[in-house]
């Protein structure tokens, strides 16, 4: 595969595997990327900006200021990049990643980074299997970071093991896979929902649930990066995401939702319903605030319409339709009812038995119910890593 057109960042850090970043650099560009380079100050005692500019064909960045005096702007750094990757990783500058230290040019632009970054870590045998590092290494990709585990061989001080920064020839495969899984969805209009619905009982107070939205939103965002086009139709939500290819319709109660996804309905291929819509509304919204002059106080709930059964009673052969299930008891067993009750292609379950998953959390844990195949489970990741699960298995079956 090319690399065509591709923008790549590459963020040198202050090991001795660092000789071979030119290398590395070179042959991205022999593949057609356009390579930035910047660098953390200990990375100059192993490699110089002269070499890195001059085979980069651009400008090496270590500090916040260029030698001009103007500015290295880490932000416009970190949006300019369809990836980052940051080789050799050392134990210093992981840390600093897993905790959130921010006190160079390669932290700042890293914590700016919209893009999919890799990581390739080198450091020496004792370091690497340091239980430390086994936690922020786990850290870091449980943030969505992708890491290429160090390889076996002799090591700088003479040991033997683990901790060899991989071959450059390898990381540029690496890199050109994940461009490769980033195009799987090309083509394919998807629409999603997202967050909880809001159903009101008077002027300023609602009937909710605690869904955060970022479940859809990390979804939307995998879909986009995998070369889709998005309809995202999201409940009250705090989460902001943008994208050319991403239609934001933002609604607040069921009928609303239904409404947009009726909508766009007949022009998606895929169809993930991951919004937690609310299963009643009240019958009657009053129309100024209800004061509090009882004790007790009852409102008459009404059934909303069960979106997703509606749609799978009208979608067609050539569109794939997921649905979500949040179940706090006999788990399989009621998301496979709900795959043959709603008609849909695919039913994604998680349970609030198992910690870290649910609504508000950044990891999720979920198994996939089709039919005609066994349950498929995952362990506990990061809601990113569960989006890619979701929408690898989805392009793999449609």
């Amino acid at each position: 595969m090319s690399l065509k057109n591709k923008k790549i960042l590459v963020a040198v850090t202050g090991g001795i595997a660092a000789y071979k970043i030119p290398i590395l650099i070179r042959q991205l560009i022999k593949k057609g990327a356009e390579v930035r380079v910047i660098t953390t100050p200990a990375a100059l005692s192993f490699v110089t900006p002269l070499v890195l500019s001059t085979v980069s064909k651009n400008p090496v960045y270590t500090d916040f200021e260029k030698q001009n005096g103007e500015w290295a702007n880490h932000v416009e750094l970190a949006l300019w990049a369809d990836l980052m990757i940051i080789a050799p990783l050392t134990a210093n500058t992981l840390g600093a990643m897993a905790n959130g230290i921010c006190n160079n040019l390669v932290l700042a632009t890293y914590f700016s980074a919209k893009c999919p970054v890799v990581v390739a870590p080198a450091m020496d045998l004792d370091m690497y299997l340091h239980p430390t590092t086994k936690r922020n290494l786990e850290i870091i990709k449980s943030f969505g970071n992708k890491i290429i585990p160090a390889t076996k061989g002799e090591l700088a001080s003479g040991l033997s093991g683990e901790g060899r920064m991989e071959e450059p020839e390898n990381i540029v495969k690496y890199i050109e896979n994940q461009f490769k899984q980033k195009e799987i969805l090309a083509n394919k209009n998807i629409l999603i929902t997202a967050g909880p619905t809001y159903e009101n009982i008077d002027p300023v107070r609602f009937i909710g649930n605690y869904s955060s939205g970022k479940m859809g939103y990390n979804l939307a965002q995998s879909a986009l990066e995998m070369g889709a086009k998005v309809t995202l139709i999201s409940g009250p939500s705090a989460l902001e995401i943008s994208h050319e290819n991403l239609n934001l319709i933002r609604v607040k109660s069921a009928l609303e939702m239904k409404a947009e996804v009726d909508k766009y309905f007949s022009e998606q291929d895929i169809i993930i319903m991951s919004a937690a819509v609310a299963d009643y509304r009240p019958k009657d919204i009053a129309k100024n605030k209800i004061k509090k002059d009882s004790d007790s106080m009852s409102i008459e709930l009404v059934k909303n319409p069960d979106i997703l059964k509606s749609l799978g009673e009208k979608k067609k052969d050539n569109q794939f339709l997921v649905g979500f299930a949040l179940e706090t008891q006999n788990a399989i067993e009621n998301a496979t009812l709900k795959l043959n009750k709603k008609k849909a292609d695919m039913i994604v379950l998680n349970t609030l038995e198992d910690s870290g998953a649910g609504f508000g959390t950044n990891t999720n844990k979920v198994t996939f119910i089709t039919k005609n195949k066994l349950p498929k489970e995952f362990n506990l990741k990061s809601k990113k890593e569960v989006a890619e699960d979701i929408l690898n298995f989805i392009a793999q079956n449609i």
